[in-house]
């Protein structure tokens, strides 16, 4: 795969779990947290926001990831 191209969807995909991840977490928050109190809130935000690395992590994995030349 051309590494432009690889780029281009680490990207895409990149702006996509960034945009899902945060509707998903400010829907929990808003359905599960609208009667606690700020710690929870505090608690609830701060893994929340750590959590997403994780799958970034991934991504930025796969584009740094050099394909191995295939011997004939």
């Amino acid at each position: 795969m051309p590494i432009r191209l690889k780029k281009l969807i680490g990207t895409v995909l990149l702006i996509v779990l960034v945009i899902t991840y945060a509707v998903v977490a400010t829907i929990v928050a808003v359905a599960q947290l609208a009667e606690s109190g700020p710690l929870a809130h505090f608690l609830f935000f701060l893994l929340s926001g750590l959590l997403w690395i994780l799958p970034a992590m991934g991504i930025i994995k796969w584009l740094i990831l050099e394909r191995k030349p295939t011997k004939p």
